[in-house]
């Protein structure tokens, strides 16, 4: 029986996997920091007022009363008796934000209708009961998304959003009072139950998992609100969104208990900088179950060798939450966690303060050169669909260029799409790219991504839904041509006056001569504070991802050098580094993560291999008790800074992952996108779609100045190996794409923005 500080004081049960890192409470100077973020987040508008909290409660309860008269009504039409009619139930769950109690004005409402074993989705949820809401007139903007992973009914309710999930149980009569958390509710349920389900089963174990709800709450908001701040709040993009943000505060409320949101936010940060990805977050044991439904697994499942960042539902079947995140995604996330981390750190010696921790991230200020991704349709609804399809395939585009390139082109997608209001139905997104810190650069040499970039079209061309004006556009942009639609008011900012974070210590990086050559064990933290210094994790993030692929990629597979022809025509790195600016967050991006590759020897000492052990009794799957014990770190209030950083070592370490050899045929990762159903693939029979007007071998050639002048030889990602595996179709070469053309005289990214042409030969 552990302390009283792991004990859910209402059933007994044992918060998370481990002993918590600190049992103490909170200081004073933690009570006053805490009023503060509460302020800071009541004037940021993250709070409801009463009258709208009101209004959603209504809308719930009449929602819940169209359900049951829909239920009914499907009852007689399946000629049930009266007492069956008459006893036939549905209801309403909520989950997501709102279940969570962090939602704020104008959000959506996730809500989940269960019904019984003889209301079908196809014909009664998606038939009968959107004719009903059709005809109601407090319904607006209904869309149904039956073909999606998850399938959906959104719409608007008196003016409150509504995302609408359907799940059929194997019970005649559904009572008032289910309990959905029990694991025989998904007996004989088909797969998309199971996932409608499952975020209702996810938010309330994650209410049950935490120490003290109202901390969790506040320490939540704050997360959510710095990740849109800083441009790391979409899963759609591989970043994270609102579940995996739950789960890593969740886990960090259980390593903190009693601490208050002041302290709980910089342990967020300290901890996650010092996390050793892949090892997963997990709030409890992974529980196999008795129904046989698949479960996280990395040592049965192949797939799940190929996530970088998991982080895992708490509820039965046990998921990865995040398996969008690549190895670009994961870079930017894990900078962003050491720059809260520094800047959590400076508070404390007043030399920051919330502002400085929500500086919104300058993504148009950070690169040089952009692609601009250009979505157009012939009315509102065709839009709305081609801009979701699009936006689901965005992350494709990230995977085949960093992919093509051998990692050496690095992008960053903005999470959000921008609007020019000059023209009607058209939206556009947009990726930062940058040459990695230390490809060495070579005078003459280019990256041709232009059968990539075509390849990415014509897959995107391939959508089943495809209506006439319908069309995509990718094209280059350099900072200076960014449109002014893009910023506040449609007005370009002037060079930024104000210091911020960011570019102070990108300067004092700078002018310490903190360059890649830098030792791998220590960072220095300069300007006043010249003194100080913090210890970094001994493995630097690129070791952790080469692990990662170590353990996914059988070493009969054997590298692909450099030489090896790629699919498109990549040559090495060609980015020059005589023009520096301070003001580019790329410089202290690069700084931060990309250090010098360790030495083999270094990668096999820190890699971090865990053996699952047999199913237990009860059928968890869990560590090995040794290891556990190892991990179990209680540091009391008075523990010194060491011994709690040695608690974070020791609970970041895991360890929890496989090593074993692995058969060379590997399985797909799965393309989890709500659209996944309507890709065709480039091999499937070609339909008629849209052929963007351009030029025939038009070529725009991209200059990509690197934010330093040091280069170094090493290069994590020369080997070629995948971060992600893609369906075949969405790897195989396009054989009439006119090959790239010889490299030019300076370095250049070569990029073609023709179309390919359709089956049915128009063109325009």
């Amino acid at each position: 029986m552990g302390s009283p500080g792991l004990m859910n004081r209402n059933n007994g049960q044992r918060l998370g996997i481990t002993e918590p890192i600190s049992l103490g409470g909170p200081t004073e100077y933690d009570v006053i920091k805490t009023r503060e973020l509460e302020k800071y987040l009541q004037d940021a508008g993250l709070y409801e007022n009463q009258e709208e909290a009101v209004s959603r409660e209504e809308v719930l309860g009449r929602l819940d009363q169209i359900v049951k008269i829909w239920v009914k009504k499907i009852s007689r039409s399946r000629g049930l008796n009266d007492q069956l009619v008459q006893e036939a139930n549905a209801k309403i769950f909520t989950f997501g934000s709102y279940r969570l109690g962090v939602h704020g004005p104008g959000a959506d409402i996730d809500t989940l209708c269960v019904g019984p074993r003889h209301a079908t989705r196809e014909d009664d949820f998606f038939g009968e009961l959107y004719r009903m809401l059709c005809e109601m007139p407090e319904v607006t903007e209904l869309h149904p998304v039956p073909d999606a992973h998850v399938p959906v009914m959104r719409f608007k309710f008196s003016g409150v959003s509504i995302d609408l999930l359907y799940a059929k149980l194997s019970l005649w009569v559904i009572p008032e009072d289910l309990d959905i958390s029990q694991d025989s509710i998904l007996q004989n349920a088909d797969e998309q139950t199971v996932r409608s389900l499952n975020g209702c089963r996810v938010t309330d174990q994650i209410l049950r998992l935490v120490p003290n709800i109202q901390n969790f709450r506040t320490t939540l908001r704050c997360m959510r609100l710095w990740a849109k701040c800083r441009g790391v709040y979409s899963n759609v993009s591989g970043f994270l969104g609102g579940i995996n943000w739950a789960l890593l505060v969740a886990r960090i409320c259980q390593l903190y208990p009693n601490a208050l949101p002041n302290m709980l936010v910089s342990r967020f940060f300290r901890v996650y900088t010092q996390w050793r990805w892949p090892n997963p977050v997990m709030l409890c044991d992974i529980e196999e179950g008795s129904l046989g439904l698949q479960v996280w697994d990395p040592r049965r499942n192949p797939k799940d060798k190929f996530h970088l960042m998991p982080i895992i539902t708490p509820a039965y079947p046990c998921m990865n939450s995040s398996y969008n995140v690549s190895s670009s995604t994961l870079r930017i996330m894990s900078e962003e966690f050491q720059r809260g981390s520094d800047i959590c750190e400076a508070m404390e010696t007043s030399k920051a303060d919330w502002d400085t921790l929500f500086e919104p991230y300058p993504f148009f200020e950070a690169y040089k050169n952009y692609l601009q991704i250009d979505v157009t349709a012939e009315n509102a609804d065709d839009l709305r669909k081609w801009k979701g399809w699009v936006e689901s395939r965005l992350r494709q585009l990230t995977l085949k260029i960093e992919r093509h390139t051998y990692n050496k082109l690095q992008c960053h997608p903005h999470p959000g799409d921008f609007s020019d209001r000059c023209r009607a139905f058209h939206c556009c997104y947009f990726m930062g790219l940058q040459r990695k810190q230390g490809v060495p650069v070579k005078e003459g040499a280019q990256f041709d991504i232009r059968l990539t970039v075509e390849e990415f079209k014509h897959n995107v061309n391939m959508y089943s839904l495809w209506n006439p004006g319908m069309e995509i556009r990718v094209s280059h942009v350099k900072r200076r041509n960014i449109p002014n639609f893009v910023f506040p008011g449609g007005i370009r900012p002037s060079r930024p006056s104000k210091v911020t974070w960011d570019s102070r210590r990108s300067l004092e990086l700078k002018v310490s001569g903190r360059t890649q050559d830098s030792g791998e064990g220590k960072t220095v933290s300069n300007g006043s504070d010249n003194e100080r210094k913090r210890e970094r994790v001994n493995d630097s993030f690129e070791t952790n991802l080469r692990n990662a692929k170590r353990l996914a990629v059988p070493p009969s597979i054997g590298e692909v050098h450099e030489g090896s022809p790629p699919l498109s025509t990549v040559n090495s790195s060609s980015i020059k580094g005589d023009d520096v600016d301070i003001h580019r967050l790329e410089e202290s991006r690069g700084e931060k993560s990309e250090n010098n590759i360790p030495d083999s020897l270094r990668n096999v000492k820190n890699l971090v291999e865990v053996t699952f052990q047999n199913v237990e009794a009860n059928g968890s799957v869990g560590c090995n008790p040794h290891n556990k014990t190892q991990a179990a770190a209680t540091v009391d209030a008075t523990s010194s800074g060491e011994a709690e950083k040695l608690a974070i070592e020791k609970i970041t370490s895991g360890p929890y992952l496989s090593h074993q050899p692995y058969s060379e045929e590997l399985d797909e990762l799965e393309d989890d996108f709500e659209y996944r159903d309507q890709d065709k693939g480039i091999r499937g029979n070609i339909k008629g779609g849209p052929v963007e007007s351009s030029s025939a071998n038009a070529a725009v050639a991209v200059q990509v100045t690197s934010s330093n002048g040091s280069a170094s030889s090493g290069d994590v990602y020369s080997n070629g190996n995948l971060e992600e595996l893609e369906p075949t179709e969405l790897v195989a070469p396009l054989s009439n794409v006119t090959p790239a053309p010889a490299i030019q005289s300076k370095p250049l990214i070569r990029m073609s923005f023709t179309s390919l042409p359709k089956a049915t030969g128009k063109t325009s």
